[in-house]
């Protein structure tokens, strides 16, 4: 069975100080939103890409056959977080104007004729979610810092201090603003002082 956890501990187990890296090539299933992730359609959703994921992984025990395929555990929730334009130096800016993209990573088997098959059956069975916003796209993060952020999100921003003072060490700029999430842990049932996540940020040489 292939397992995130055992195969790529590079990429999903990094320590509690910044360290460089480089991403490869990933498919991952996507969800573009605008505004507070205490709005319902954050919340939706979170549910429109863990119901796909879950319907692919399982896909081939209802008779999907999919080429290459393996059993695999399904990978951790992300999100890529970004203010919306009119907030761009905007100090005072609230939850309301983020713009994020929540995303799956998926094997690279999963192929877009595998979304289309399932998608019949999980409208029917989830009507009040909107499928349509899922996109499956190809990303290449190339060379990132990242780390693991232990506790609230609202103390992230001394991790992303380290990560900048190790950025300045080792003569590396951010590319962006931008900087990807990855969850660990499941925050709508974890206490927030024993959160994990992981924080990275795409980089590239002075």
């Amino acid at each position: 069975m292939m397992d995130w956890r055992k195969t790529e501990k590079a990429l999903y187990a990094p320590k509690s100080v910044p360290t460089l890296i480089d991403i490869p090539s990933q498919r991952l299933l996507c969800v573009d939103g605008l505004g507070s992730p205490d709005d319902p359609a954050f919340k939706a959703a979170i549910e429109v890409l863990y119901s796909l994921s879950y319907a692919l992984k399982f896909a081939p025990r209802k008779g999907l056959k999919i080429e290459g395929y393996d059993e695999y555990a399904v990978y951790p929730l992300e999100g890529l977080w970004d203010l919306q334009p009119q907030a761009y130096g905007n100090t005072q800016w609230t939850k309301a104007d983020l713009r994020y993209t929540l995303s799956i990573r998926q094997p690279n088997f999963i192929q877009q004729e595998h979304i289309n098959a399932v998608l019949p059956g999980l409208i029917t069975k989830n009507p009040h979610l909107d499928y349509a916003l899922v996109e499956l796209r190809s990303l290449t993060q190339g060379q990132c810092v990242q780390m693991l952020h232990r506790g609230p999100f609202a103390d992230e921003p001394a991790s992303f201090a380290l990560m900048e003072g190790f950025c300045d060490e080792h003569g590396l700029q951010r590319q962006s603003k931008t900087h990807r999430e990855i969850y660990l842990s499941d925050f709508t049932k974890t206490a927030p002082e024993n959160l994990k996540t992981i924080l990275r940020i795409a980089v590239k040489k002075r």
